[in-house]
């Protein structure tokens, strides 16, 4: 399937069609549709002569940034794989995610480089690092080069469905897994998006999230494209930046996740709480107090249900009958269902897994990078099965019950438990642990860590957790943990994971937040 379905093409259009209108902003300033284009274009040129082309798998380590999304639309307009990676990684992390991708290139911000400079040794596949920002090393070259190129790049034709993007997700019992997501899923998004709520040229929409999210690249960037509206980035989240950015941005629409609502909710009511002009908030989860969460801030909330790997098919009505408790309605492109362990459909009001998929082609994954019989266990005679646990009403109501998988939702980021299994037990005391998640106060879970010391060693939760913020990105880091003798487990010798999370915290677990002082010493039998 080929044809104009895709973001690069709808850019082209929107450059003729309003050239002059605002399309990205951040605090660098404003690029408008026309230069966006041109500037795409021109890298574009410079990406082809040093030999990127349709297919190639190109990686980016870099933090939002108007360049960041230049980049982005010049790989797109070759037709090579964009892959943006989570800039927390560390070099262990990082050499698995650009070693599972094939990336042949990497562009990095010049603040990246002291954890990219260990891979590349492991890496011969790796060809050519670019940087954002001074080189210093004769083995990197400088994007400013690329930049300055007078060529411009004509648009390839692309298959709609093939590869654009590989973006990474947590697995559940494995390793992190490379979505491959097509230009006809990137564009069809980013429309649904900006149709189902109901997205205006004049809006500008705010995303603190950074751009290895499909909220802040597909859903953001993508949705003001598809509405010819201006996609306005934050560096990051920051409670004490936020409804300054959004004032300053002029932010129309922005979306939250994970703990955002809670954290803005926390801070001391204030004169300003009503100083912006946003008429519309998105996002997931929805606080049981999101009444006076609205009352306070004069903004509508409203939840979606979505995946990387599933896209959005689920909305709140931004018009028309809302149901408190769902996270909307599933809308026409999609279907769902519900279904027992054996994948029959269940009925009205049963708890079950959720299963989607798309009623057009490309609105789900295409699978996982490189990994067929992970793909084939969540794609199966057309569906995803999401591994979500959900109920469907007769009127199309979808109520999210749970998560079947083993992965931790922490701060909107979904964190594989094995992963950070794996970290703990690098440790040389450590002979194993389980990984779950705990309710936060913050909404969403914090990581617990249950570990078991290895015989004859001694350690303590505190030592245990400088080794994890040492040598891990943040976001994997437990914030609780307990030293126990043993782990409770099945007659088949498996965890049993679901006697650690009923357990909670308990006198006996370390918190690295609030009990510092509560360390001690556990020696191994």
């Amino acid at each position: 399937m080929t044809g104009g379905v895709t973001l690069s093409a709808m850019l082209g259009r929107a450059a003729a069609d309003t050239p002059d209108g605002a399309f990205l902003r951040t605090r660098e300033g404003d690029l408008t549709y026309r230069e966006t284009e041109e500037r795409s274009a021109g890298l574009a040129a410079a990406f082809a002569r040093a030999g990127v082309g349709a297919g190639a798998r190109v990686a980016l380590l870099m933090g939002n940034s108007l360049e960041q999304v230049v980049v982005w639309f010049a790989l797109a307009r070759l037709g090579a794989v964009h892959v943006p990676l989570n800039t927390a990684l560390l070099a262990e992390q990082l050499t698995h995610a650009l070693r599972v991708a094939g990336a042949s290139a990497l562009v990095a911000d010049a603040e990246f480089l002291p954890v990219v400079a260990p891979v590349l040794d492991r890496l011969p596949e790796l060809r050519r690092v670019v940087v954002n920002g001074p080189p210093g090393e004769p083995r990197y070259e400088d994007l400013a080069a690329y930049r300055d190129c007078p060529d411009r790049a004509p648009r390839a034709e692309v298959d709609e469905l093939g590869a654009a993007t590989l973006l990474f997700t947590s697995g559940t019992t494995g390793v992190s897994k490379a979505c491959v997501l097509s230009h006809r899923y990137l564009a069809r998004q980013a429309q649904l998006h900006a149709a189902n709520l109901g997205l205006r040229g004049d809006d500008v929409l705010y995303c603190p999230f950074p751009l290895f999210h499909i909220d802040a690249a597909t859903l953001t960037v993508g949705a003001a494209l598809a509405c010819r509206g201006t996609a306005a980035l934050g560096r990051r989240f920051s409670a004490s930046r936020f409804w300054d950015d959004v004032r300053d941005f002029g932010a129309s629409v922005f979306n939250f996740m994970g703990a955002t609502l809670t954290i803005l909710w926390k801070r001391p009511p204030g004169e300003r709480d009503r100083d912006h002009r946003v008429r519309l908030a998105w996002g997931v989860p929805m606080p049981a107090w999101h009444r006076e969460w609205e009352e306070r801030f004069g903004i509508p909330l409203r939840q979606v249900y979505g995946l990387t790997d599933g896209g959005v098919p689920v909305y709140d009505p931004v018009e028309g009958p809302r149901r408190p408790g769902t996270c909307g309605r599933v809308i026409p492109e999609f279907d769902v269902r519900i279904v027992d362990d054996a994948g029959r459909p269940l009925p009205s009001g049963r708890i079950g897994q959720i299963i989607v998929r798309g009623r057009e082609p490309g609105l789900v994954m295409n699978g996982y990078h490189a990994m067929p019989e992970a793909t084939a266990r969540v794609l199966r005679d057309g569906w995803l099965y999401t591994g979500d646990l959900g109920t469907l009403d007769d009127d199309g109501y979808l109520t999210f019950e749970g998560r079947l998988s083993d992965s931790i939702r922490r701060r909107g980021e979904n964190i594989s438990a094995y992963e950070v299994e794996q970290l703990l037990t690098r440790h040389p005391a450590v002979v194993e642990a389980a990984a779950v998640g705990v309710p936060s106060e913050l909404t969403e879970e914090d990581v617990k860590a249950v570990v078991v010391v290895r015989p004859g060693a001694s350690l303590t939760a505190g030592e245990l957790h400088r080794f994890c913020v040492d040598t891990a990105p943040g976001f994997m880091v437990p914030r609780y943990i307990e030293l126990v003798p043993a782990l409770p487990r099945t007659p088949t010798q498996k965890v049993e994971k679901f006697r650690l999370r009923q357990a909670g915290i308990t006198p006996a677990t370390w918190d690295s937040q609030a009990r510092p002082d509560h360390d001690q010493r556990q020696a191994g039998d």
